[in-house]
């Protein structure tokens, strides 16, 4: 539970000062949809820069383990179904759409926990930004490419590490949520 003081700082229900109450952390759904904007925008900003700096199907060297290339995938991670004949097009722009739509949802019309809004708002973010690149040419711009030894990770770009990210983000939450139920269960049990 929070409230407001007279001086425009939100308190908990232990009266621990949590956050001010003014600019956009008044309008927490407003910043989210700032944030997500802003993250598409940085893919999309990001992938027509390597698109048109680099030659489709080249890279340029970085470093001994990172490329930075220029790709398409017409298929989903690790270009699974990018061969499969162009029915895959419409298939995960369905599912993008559902999932972006999804945890939109989800994130602005129920009362989210904070960080799981910010986690929402990496999928969407990530969902998003290849949503519009299969809209626009029917595959993913891909640009960064990590490698060691002649290993290849798949090519990938800010959408995917936004999408990996709140995938992480969502496994460790969930680990500590485990951890903290069972020592809550076993404090518990410890009472007499």
């Amino acid at each position: 539970m929070h409230w407001t003081s007279s001086q425009g700082w939100h308190t908990n229900i232990h009266g621990i000062f949590a956050m001010p109450s003014f600019g956009l952390f008044r309008y927490p759904r407003l910043a989210w949809l700032i944030f997500v904007a802003l993250l598409i925008a940085a893919d999309q900003l990001a992938k027509a820069y390597f698109a048109s700096t680099i030659p489709l199907g080249s890279g340029v060297e970085v470093t001994n383990w990172f490329n930075l290339v220029h790709i398409l995938n017409t298929g989903a991670a690790f270009s699974i179904l990018a061969d499969a004949g162009g029915w895959q097009r419409y298939f995960f722009i369905v599912i993008a759409s559902l999932v972006v739509l999804g945890v939109t949802f989800a994130s602005l019309m129920r009362r989210a926990d904070p960080f799981e809004r910010k986690v929402g708002a990496l999928v969407v973010a990530g969902g998003g930004g290849n949503l519009i690149d299969r809209l626009q040419s029917g595959a993913v711009v891909d640009f960064l490419d990590v490698h060691w030894r002649g290993l290849h990770w798949p090519a990938f770009n800010l959408a995917d590490v936004f999408v990996v990210a709140a995938v992480l983000a969502w496994l460790l939450l969930s680990l500590k949520v485990q951890y903290q139920s069972k020592s809550k269960r076993l404090l518990q049990e410890a009472e007499p």
